[in-house]
């Protein structure tokens, strides 16, 4: 069985290590960008430990330790050190409850889970893709974006970008949902365009570095959010900060021995975000001097909202696809945006394929 997994972020992957596991099971891992693991990006920086994308997921949920397990990195699974969130008012960061944090970030998640905190990993989220990308080295193909997907007569036909074509018995279509929607309707879903109503929200993070001695106020928990109420005031300037992790206290190894690791959450707009990031954390944090080093990372399109009627539209879709032979869309755009949501996603998607070349 021959099996295609378009696009190589943490869905995809997931995917194709769940069907490495079946016997008879040939995987190719087709992947647009120069590097695998989509939103999760880990840089090391002078001894910090800086993420790009997600830095971690709820303590609650057990696909990722369980996929660690599965890779032999079950042990550098880490938990949160520091823990509580405040709530800065414009004035001053007062404690707030951490269910409300999290639905001001926009974090679709029960309070009971935010509460039992979060876990990562020791060299951060990255460590999880580097495993995975060693594991699947000879079935990624770094590079290769898929420009066409048409049915074939056992199966299907895939046009890779640059001219090429392969076959494949099966897909797991792992990429965003308007990237798969334009595919999708390529094959005739009717319901394809429904996808492109998947909302992906544009964002901006800044992980700024300092010597401990340079931060005047107390660090307390994990980090702050910003007051709605607050936002657009008349001191606070174009690019507005919307949170703040202490990156260095959240998770161990984040930092080195006196230095402190500072992770803002920026609205997309004009100007140098590293710049207004500093403005703001200084005025908040009394901060003195520059930072050592700040690095900034956009995503145009990075956290999904889901419309009310997404689930009757995504049944729709499934369903077509139920009837063209063996395709599966899974990750963000489809049953939960988190990366154990995508792990879990990519990992039902691979089973639901097996299952139907099978039959």
């Amino acid at each position: 069985m021959r099996v295609a997994v378009i696009g190589a972020g943490m869905t995809g992957l997931a995917a194709a290590w769940e069907l490495t596991g079946i016997d008879n099971c040939e995987v190719t891992v087709y992947e647009s960008e120069r590097r695998a693991g989509g939103v999760i990006v880990t840089e090391h920086v002078q001894g910090f430990v800086v993420e790009g994308g997600p830095d971690g997921f709820l303590a609650g949920e057990p696909e990722l330790p369980a996929l660690a397990l599965e890779l032999g990195i079950g042990d550098q699974v880490v938990n949160q050190c520091a823990r509580g969130t405040s709530l800065w008012t414009g004035k001053e960061l007062t404690p707030v409850e951490e269910g409300r944090a999290a639905a001001i970030l926009g974090i679709e998640a029960r309070s009971v889970e935010v509460a039992a905190g979060f876990r990562s990993f020791a060299a951060g989220m990255g460590q999880l893709v580097a495993a995975l990308s060693q594991r699947l080295a000879g079935a990624l193909r770094i590079g290769q974006g898929v420009a066409g997907l048409t049915r074939a007569a056992d199966g299907w036909r895939i046009a890779v970008t640059g001219g090429s074509t392969h076959e494949a018995d099966g897909v797991v279509l792992a990429l965003p949902a308007y990237a798969a929607g334009r595919l999708l309707e390529g094959v005739g879903v009717s319901h394809a365009r429904l996808l492109a109503e998947v909302t992906y929200l544009p964002s901006v993070t800044v992980s700024l570095g300092y010597r401990a001695d340079q931060v005047g106020a107390p660090l307390t928990g994990a980090g702050f959010v910003v007051d709605p109420d607050v936002v657009g005031a008349r001191h606070v300037v174009p690019l507005q900060i919307r949170a703040c992790t202490y990156a260095s206290q959240k998770f161990p190894g984040r930092a080195p021995d006196g230095h402190v690791l500072l992770r803002a959450f920026l609205a997309p707009g004009d100007g140098d975000p590293a710049k207004a990031a500093h403005t703001h954390l200084a005025a908040i944090l009394h901060l003195r001097g520059e930072p050592l080093w700040s690095r900034v990372f956009h995503w145009p399109r990075g956290l999904p909202r889901y419309l009310a009627t997404h689930r009757d539209q995504l049944g729709e879709v499934r369903q077509r696809l139920a009837e063209l032979g063996p395709i599966a869309i899974a990750g963000a755009g489809y049953d939960g945006a988190g990366v154990s949501a995508c792990v879990r996603s990519g990992r039902e998607a691979a089973r639901l394929i097996a299952r139907s070349m099978a039959r």
